[in-house]
């Protein structure tokens, strides 16, 4: 099995999972979101040991080792990404799994279990983005805005469409429901791993909010920010930022 067949089946199957934990209706709200964080993060950690053993590995749900930092290839993974939109049975959650070799997001499969039909996005398969006229489109945290991104939207005269975890607003972009996805409140290597590997391979700039490159696999896992979005608004939004 290749790397992206693996990455994809295992997004797909852990969507799979935490679908059938949501729709027992035994649980609900924060004790939901933490049973789907443990059981597919369980799922996919023994996968990804079993398959492939010899690679590093970086879960938001397992305790961290340096192991990883001596390895050119380290899987990075996020079992669910947007907990608390999972938890309330909203759709804007997702399923990361993502593969780094040196420091690069190289290959990742987003799955979106919300939306139904098993839709994962991955960076092997590739299609077009639909064209939008007219004014960008940015999508931003539904809970805690940045207020780089809304300046951004004010200058460009952009319109704000709020939205859950960072996966299904990086998805948003690729799926051509949006053109920038700009975050400046902080983040962790597993929030967007997976998403920028997907975006990066559909032909979309991604970067940090200065326009430095995106690095993985560190020490300190914080990511600060991060810039997504069609590159014909790289410019304007780097101007709107003052870089």
């Amino acid at each position: 099995m290749t790397d992206a067949d693996l990455a994809a089946d295992l997004a797909k199957a852990a969507g799979r999972i935490l679908l059938e934990v949501r729709d027992s209706g035994l649980l609900d709200g924060a004790a939901l979101g933490k049973a789907g964080d443990l059981t597919a993060n369980q799922f996919l950690v023994r996968a990804l040991r079993h398959h492939r053993p010899e690679d590093g590995l970086l879960s938001e749900e397992s305790k961290d080792t340096e192991e990883r930092l001596h390895k050119s290839r380290v899987w990075i993974i996020d079992p669910v990404d947007g907990t608390r939109e999972y938890g309330e049975e909203r759709s804007d959650w997702a399923v990361h799994v993502a593969l780094a070799v040196d420091g690069v997001a190289t290959l990742g499969a987003v799955a979106l279990p919300g939306l139904g039909g098993g839709l994962v996005l991955r960076s092997d398969r590739i299609g077009d983005i639909p064209h939008h006229d007219g004014p960008p489109r940015l999508v931003i945290s539904r809970t805690r805005p940045a207020a780089e991104a809304l300046s951004v939207a004010g200058q460009l005269g952009g319109a704000l469409l709020p939205m859950g975890s960072a996966g299904a607003k990086a998805m948003a972009v690729v799926r051509g429901e949006a053109e920038i996805y700009l975050h400046s409140g902080g983040q962790y290597e597993w929030d967007s791993c997976a998403p920028v590997a997907v975006a990066a391979a559909y032909g979309l700039h991604c970067s940090r909010i200065d326009g430095s490159p995106l690095i993985y696999n560190q020490k300190e896992t914080y990511m600060p920010d991060l810039l997504i979005c069609k590159k014909e608004w790289k410019k304007p939004v780097l101007d709107a930022l003052g870089i």
